[in-house]
């Protein structure tokens, strides 16, 4: 009979491949997401401290793709309290994205064309290692985020009639 290690079953997520540490509901918000992508992050080991207490922040970041490479701007991770005294933590430094050189060139084709960006969507953990979900995007206009908005609110009050139907 196999042994069943006591993290089975826990890394439960969202489809994207882990747990979820940080999502970007904005850019779902401000863009239509066309294609997405999973890129690994090199990070500090003072930052995936940070990421394992939760402590990131999506909102204002974005990807620049510069010199055949991905980087993360803007992105926040904030150090603990307990960060060692001999490194002087960044919270706001540029991280490189680790991606394969067909990924890197699809993403390099997609920005050079009108209107397209690369945003990050989420942050999630896979088999032990921090993963960013990015996603190329087109920017939405004002009339789509009201379409969107109310699209929404008819599918919320939609499923409220249903619940009370049945």
């Amino acid at each position: 009979m196999r042994a069943v290690s006591k993290k089975a079953g826990k890394q439960k997520g969202n489809g994207t491949g882990g747990a979820s540490i940080a999502v970007n509901r904005k850019a779902r918000h401000e863009f239509f997401i066309e294609d997405r992508l999973e890129a690994g992050i090199a990070l500090h080991g003072w930052e995936v401290k940070s990421l394992r207490a939760g402590r990131v922040n999506l909102t204002e970041a974005y990807v620049l793709v510069k010199n055949g490479e991905a980087w993360l701007i803007g992105c926040s991770i904030p150090p603990l309290p307990t960060a060692s005294t001999h490194v002087s933590p960044d919270p706001t430094r540029t991280r490189k994205l680790l991606l394969h050189r067909h990924e890197l060139a699809r993403l390099i084709g997609a920005t050079e064309q009108k209107g397209y960006t690369v945003v990050p969507l989420d942050l999630h953990w896979k088999r032990g290692n921090a993963k960013l979900t990015i996603g190329l995007a087109k920017g939405k206009k004002q009339h789509d985020k009201r379409a969107a908005k109310k699209d929404q609110d008819w599918q919320r009050e939609k499923a409220r009639l249903l619940k009370h139907t049945v």
